[in-house]
């Protein structure tokens, strides 16, 4: 139930991202927000499968961090890539370097939100 709270928070919070009143061009507008929604949930599943995993019992949040820091690296990056093609193409006017920032703030908070799951999902320590 967590990881559909924590999930749905994600979904809501990079789709507030890709919607805009003002479309540059529909079709490629269109196309590019696809990409990023179908990128942003591959990259969700994978974090779900390596929380899900039975190795990480026992992990510290700190390794279970840095573990996460490392996983799904191609879907990771295709969300990335995925994402600033849509906001360069949404905002063409707004520097690359922005939306670059945007794009990896997207996958720090996938990244963060997987690691606050884990962390609430624990027992206490005794």
């Amino acid at each position: 139930m967590r990881m559909l709270m924590v999930g749905a928070a994600l979904v809501m919070m990079t789709s507030a991202a890709m919607i805009s009143p003002v479309m540059a061009d529909d079709d490629d507008a269109k196309g590019a927000q696809k990409l990023a929604m179908q990128g942003r949930d591959d990259y969700w599943h994978c974090l779900a499968r390596e929380y899900s995993r039975d190795s990480n019992r026992g992990m510290t949040e700190q390794d279970f961090g840095r573990s996460v820091a490392g996983a799904c690296s191609s879907e990771r990056q295709y969300y990335r890539v995925a994402l600033l093609d849509y906001l360069t193409t949404q905002y063409p006017s707004i520097d690359a370097g922005a939306h670059l920032a945007t794009a990896n703030r997207a996958v720090e908070a996938a990244q963060k939100d997987i690691v606050t799951a884990f962390v609430k999902q624990r027992p206490p320590a005794k």
